[in-house]
């Protein structure tokens, strides 16, 4: 944050115009010690006056000067104790930062360039007015740590500051560098962690036109963190807004890439009415994008008829082969396919449900294509879950899928028949009297 506007009492530009030269002068020479007992009489001589523009160009020429002599033991001391002195201008510290920055990247080694690192950290730390220079040396040297090998430690690094509550960061640069966390926490496999940080960033700022980059990188990290999570319904919505995007729309490889994946989740999501509804507005993306064995996968989820495993597996299991996400041939893409196969199944019971009333086990097990063991554990979980009804009667082989009613609700459902019936037939009645009325009219004339 900017402090409030010092009045400047006395105008030191042209002693520093007229100085500089000697100073430049007696530092090409060799005289790099006196150059400074010259620079650091100035120095005082301007904070004194405080002339905000003269004691900017002379902490930054320290930098300069330094750098030029390649003598970084030297930058680092006086970067500290120019930043220490009493009555220094909080806008002269941060050019004089921002200028050391500049060096960070013409260090001539590792270690030196990790001390200036350390030494800008430690000046800039507990300043408010330096804390968007800190969080950009402290991502400078996170990078570091990442590339030796060391995510966890880049991670920890990154997590000691909060961006967010940097009233001088720009949003564009605020939101790059909580993606950035997030990254490093799934590196890390911090899943918890980068689920609470992502909560940081209102989407609402990735309607604007500017940043699609950023949402893209945004919602691969949600995705990342959805299927370790197994939420699949959520993969599904974080799809959708890539396939939302105006870059990806242009693009029709990765829109259709997009609405495959959307697809392919959706699927895969538990029944319940968020996902029921979810899988409509997705079979209408799918019209959109040239994507018929997708759009035929979930339209045979859409119908209420029955699926056959091996005809599924026949039909779309190359296509679905070939997605990233079950391509892979790991533990979770394993884990993946079978999901794919449980919901078959289940869908299959919530159409067997829909038109009968009872079955036997038997032909239940003939229509599911599984054995009376796995049948019935489905139908328990379907049941827990309150997607269908049903009861089985084991000793006689039944499942029943209809509720059985109280006998005031028997009562209440036969008056609703009888009242329809009466209705209908009074309605039907007056119907013959008014055409018979009519006839007799007409026969008359």
């Amino acid at each position: 944050m900017d402090e409030p506007i010092q009045k400047m009492e006395k105008d030191c530009s042209a002693i520093v115009e007229a100085q500089f030269p000697e100073i430049e002068a007696h530092a090409k020479s060799g005289q790099i010690t006196k150059s400074f007992e010259q620079l650091l009489a100035l120095e005082k001589q301007t904070r004194s006056a405080a002339d905000l523009a003269s004691s900017t160009r002379v902490l930054k020429k320290f930098i300069q000067l330094t750098f030029e002599a390649q003598d970084w033991k030297l930058m680092q001391e006086y970067i500290v104790l120019l930043s220490k002195k009493h009555g220094q201008l909080k806008q002269a510290i941060t050019r004089m930062i921002q200028e050391s920055m500049e060096c960070l990247e013409k260090t001539p080694d590792m270690k030196t360039k990790l001390e200036l690192i350390d030494t800008l950290r430690t000046v800039t730390d507990g300043k408010v007015y330096l804390e968007v220079e800190r969080a950009r040396v402290t991502r400078i040297l996170a990078k570091i740590k990442e590339e030796e090998g060391n995510v966890n430690e880049a991670a920890d690094i990154m997590q000691d500051l909060q961006v967010e509550t940097f009233g001088s960061m720009e949003k564009r640069e605020k939101t790059d560098f909580i993606l950035e966390q997030m990254r490093l926490c799934l590196l890390k496999r911090d899943y918890v962690r980068a689920n609470i940080i992502s909560k940081k960033i209102n989407i609402r700022y990735f309607k604007e036109t500017e940043v699609q980059d950023l949402k893209l990188r945004f919602y691969d990290l949600m995705i990342e963190y959805s299927l370790h999570e197994n939420e699949y319904l959520q993969a599904c919505k974080h799809y959708r807004q890539i396939y939302d995007t105006p870059i990806v729309k242009a693009d029709p490889a990765q829109a259709k890439k997009a609405v495959e994946n959307a697809v392919l989740f959706v699927v895969l999501a538990p029944f319940d009415n968020e996902q029921s509804d979810l899988i409509q507005r997705v079979y209408i993306e799918a019209d959109e994008v040239d994507t018929p064995v997708y759009r035929d996968l979930l339209k045979c989820f859409i119908t209420t008829e029955l699926m056959r495993w091996a005809m599924i597996e026949q039909i779309y299991g190359p296509t679905l082969g070939q997605n990233t996400a079950l391509a892979t041939g790991d533990e979770a893409a394993r884990k993946r396919l079978k999901e794919l196969h449980n919901r078959v199944v289940e869908h299959n019971i919530r159409v067997i449900a829909k038109y009968y009333t009872r079955i036997t086990t038997k032909r239940l097990t003939q229509l599911l294509d599984l054995p009376d063991k796995d049948c019935e554990e489905f139908l328990s979980k379907l049941v827990v879950s309150k997607t269908i009804y049903a009861k089985i009667d084991r000793p006689a082989g039944l499942v029943s899928f209809a509720k059985s009613k109280h006998a005031n609700e028997v009562l209440n459902e036969w008056s609703r028949d009888i009242n329809s019936l009466l209705g209908l037939i009074e309605k039907t009645c007056h119907l013959i009297t008014k055409e018979e009325i009519i006839h007799s009219i007409t026969k008359v004339i």
